[in-house]
């Protein structure tokens, strides 16, 4: 089998996901166009120079529909040549994408793939596409179905994660992401927006709030236990399918969730001998991908079983790995993670997370593997691994060497 290398990790800066949010005015095609572009540019790829571009979003609706893969590519400087595919994995469509690219490559099915992914939320709001898995009653049944916010309460009121753990966490990634800003530790992938005429956009992650602390947390009110207690009632649908809990703890608010944000990011994937013909010099090897499918009420414990799972595959041990990227989509699902694998939570998103600079859904998984693949060269660490936790039941994940 063929290895494929990472030779390059872009992203755009997260934009508050809101209407006076900065890149409220790009739409999903022409961010995607902007990283494309950049891949381009900084590894000097001629337009037809690329197998696919496999790209990875959630609400796939008006303007992020019909094939924006496609359309970011015509709206690009990639030859009309490449084609393009847009896949959708609810959170992990990113990492999702780079992790088909890299096993298409793997597989002998072309030298080199741009993948990643985009999410407009202040354009195409989040959940407008629908969905049967809670519109159709008979699904919605069967999976005891609740909204995301419910089941992170559930693993916090399952596992033993208090208002205060929660909150902890989120000053923590605040923190973290105000420190790795301040010494440029996201310079080299950061792509600024700019408008038609060059003229700056955005250069930096709006979203953070660096000055956050327990005492301003403390002051919010849990986001889900309205529809948790009253109306709808997700509480009972979630006891039924566990009875042994006695209630639903609701710890999670905006502060300790991942931000609503727009932003884009891309992967340039290929073979040894792809780069050797463009003159780049691989950054990281792809060691190994997987994918599971999980409990869909309690939803977010995805990250634990791939995890499992992608250890189990590639011969390797949780202490084989040198830094996490687990995304910050509440801030039980990474209290999870590190209590099921008992990691030091210094090597667990040492930039910060989702909950400090926002979650683009369907960027995020190619964002969360670029600032992994730049923290191990910043380091000097080896070995790393990214995940996320999904919607209706799932985990992805992905362990990438340093070259």
């Amino acid at each position: 089998m063929t290895d494929a290398y990472i030779y390059d990790a872009v992203r755009t800066p997260r934009g508050k996901g809101r209407k006076d949010g900065s890149l409220h005015e790009v739409s999903a095609a022409r961010l995607s166009a902007g990283v494309l572009n950049a891949v381009k540019a900084r590894n000097n790829i001629n337009g037809g120079g690329i197998e696919d571009v496999i790209w990875g979003n959630v609400t796939q609706i008006g303007e992020q529909g019909a094939c924006l893969a496609r359309t970011a590519v015509l709206a690009s400087e990639l030859d009309e040549t490449v084609p393009g595919v847009s896949i959708n994995r609810f959170c992990a469509s990113g990492l999702e994408a780079v992790n088909m690219a890299a096993n298409q490559v793997r597989g002998g099915a072309g030298a080199a793939y741009i993948a990643g992914g985009v999410e407009m939320m202040s354009r195409v709001p989040m959940g407008s596409d629908g969905g049967a898995i809670a519109a159709d009653p008979e699904i919605a049944m069967k999976s005891y179905f609740v909204p995301q916010g419910i089941s992170a309460d559930i693993i916090a009121t399952e596992y033993g994660f208090s208002r205060d753990d929660a909150d902890a966490l989120a000053v923590e990634s605040q923190a973290r992401a105000k420190a790795a800003w301040e010494d440029n530790r996201f310079a080299n992938s950061i792509v600024p927006v700019t408008d038609v005429n060059g003229l700056p956009i955005l250069d930096h992650d709006e979203y953070m709030r660096p000055g956050t602390d327990m005492q301003a947390l403390g002051a919010l009110n849990p986001s889900f236990q309205q529809i948790g207690e009253v109306m709808p009632g997700f509480d009972k649908v979630a006891l039924m399918k566990y009875p042994h809990l006695e209630r639903i703890n609701h710890i999670h608010h905006a502060g300790n969730s991942s931000g609503i944000v727009d932003g884009a990011a891309a992967v340039l994937i290929g073979t040894e001998e792809f780069g050797k013909a463009q003159g780049l010099t691989p950054r990281a090897r792809i060691k190994a991908t997987a994918k599971i499918g999980t409990d869909p009420t309690i939803m977010l414990t995805g990250p634990v079983p791939v995890t499992e799972k992608i250890l189990a595959e590639s011969g390797m041990e949780i202490g084989d790995i040198d830094l996490f990227e687990v995304n910050e989509a509440f801030a039980a699902v990474v209290m999870r993670f590190m209590q099921a694998f008992d990691v030091d939570p210094g090597v667990v998103n040492v930039n910060g997370g989702s909950i400090a600079m926002g979650h683009p859904l369907g960027a995020t998984g190619a964002m969360i593997l670029g600032t992994l693949l730049d923290e191990l060269e910043r380091s000097g660490k080896a070995t790393g691994l990214a995940t996320l936790c999904i919607g209706s039941g799932m985990g992805a994940a992905t362990i990438i060497e340093r070259v």
